[in-house]
């Protein structure tokens, strides 16, 4: 029985999926695959047995992708199983950024004892008071999963909604509404949103996207929402547009030393798909595209190789990692064929540097041939399955 290792608490709604036909424990020793939310293991060695690690959320920065790729360790993400959670998030940030509540709550705290509270509050309640979301302009950077949902609720509650999203896939842009106005680019929105809100991950190209350069070509007072990655702002600048007004508000899911008393600022304690819904939809997304590939090798929401899978109908298949480079996928069948087998199906796809394939058969694989498939120049992992 393959053995799955738990890196992290997972929802039972997840693991029950895969209880029935595999050993999942946070004990196992040299697993054939892990299941993690946020544990970190860049530092972890990889065993040779590893085939796969199911992230139950969407961001990866914990898991040494390109190190797995290398190692024929296929990685996987839930994108869109939280998407909820944290658009739901986000419109209670938009509202935080645009009133002192939390501000006022702790005022009130404060002064529980006077005995003529309800008068005081009257008096004092001025100062924490702000501006409505409605008439004002929204400009969504990312409008994936997540940031499409926020871009579409931002229009059903009033707001003028600009959207900007260089990668924007087409099921993506079908799931946008029609009112939803795209940006030309990021400068465009930094230009004449009112708000912005972050939705992209952190790559080189996104880190510190939010810096002196791009503050300064936003309106005054823009109000800023950071819910994806700590490091998509950077602190320094942020908070000297803070302290001189150019930005009036900064809402972010990330708290770090560096934004504790920043002025006008919310530090949420990373609470973005933390609900139970986005939980258990996690869990459930990442086992059951774990136990697919386990039992099958089909690829889905892979992050270092690409989507890949047929029906298994045959009798046995071959899945093969290996390096995206030409003339590989001929002298995989030309071995096939030479060994007297008929294939039955193929599938192949790449992603930058890495491939994948499956070779489906209705005859057993002869163990000869798997050595020489390995043989093959790029070639990371060569797996049979029946």
């Amino acid at each position: 029985m393959q053995k799955i290792k738990l890196m992290n608490k997972i929802a039972k709604v997840g693991t029950d999926v895969l209880a029935d036909r595999y050993e999942v424990s946070e004990n196992v020793e040299n697993p054939d695959a892990i299941m993690v939310r946020s544990a970190a293991l860049h530092d972890m060695p990889i065993n040779p047995e590893l085939l796969a690690i199911a992230r139950a959320g969407a961001g990866v920065n914990n898991i040494p992708v390109e190190k797995c790729a290398d190692e024929g360790v296929v990685v996987f993400n839930t994108p869109g199983a939280n998407a909820n959670g944290v658009k739901e998030l986000a419109i209670a940030a938009l509202i935080l950024a645009s009133r002192d509540i939390v501000g006022g709550v702790e005022w009130v705290k404060s002064i529980a004892d006077d005995p003529d509270i309800a008068k005081t509050v009257e008096k004092g309640k001025s100062k924490f008071a702000g501006n409505e979301i409605l008439g004002k302009t929204l400009g969504v950077i990312g409008l994936g999963a997540i940031g499409g949902l926020v871009a579409n609720s931002a229009k059903n509650l009033g707001m003028r909604v600009t959207g900007c999203d260089p990668f924007l896939t087409v099921n993506a842009a079908w799931s946008l509404s029609s009112s939803v106005h795209n940006a030309k680019n990021y400068d465009e929105i930094y230009e004449t949103a009112d708000y912005i809100t972050l939705h992209v991950p952190s790559t080189k190209d996104t880190k510190g996207m939010i810096n002196k350069d791009t503050i300064a070509k936003m309106k005054d007072g823009v109000r800023i929402i950071n819910l994806a990655r700590a490091d998509l702002v950077n602190v320094a600048d942020i908070k000297e547009a803070l302290e001189s007004g150019k930005v009036a508000a900064y809402v972010t899911d990330f708290p770090i030393p560096e934004t504790m008393g920043l002025k006008n600022t919310v530090n949420i304690p990373h609470l973005g798909a933390s609900t139970e819904e986005s939980e258990d939809n996690c869990a459930v997304m990442a086992a059951e595209q774990l136990g697919d590939f386990l039992s099958t090798g089909n690829i889905k929401n892979s992050v270092n190789y690409p989507t890949v899978a047929i029906p298994h109908t045959g009798k046995s298949r071959i899945c093969l990692c290996h390096k995206n480079i030409a003339n590989t996928l001929s002298r995989i069948t030309t071995i096939v064929s030479s060994a007297g087998i008929n294939i039955e199906n193929l599938s192949n796809g790449s992603k930058g540097d890495y491939a994948y394939t499956i070779v489906e058969m209705n005859d057993e694989v002869p163990e000869r041939i798997v050595p020489t498939l390995e043989g093959i120049e790029g070639m990371i992992r060569v797996r049979v399955i029946k």
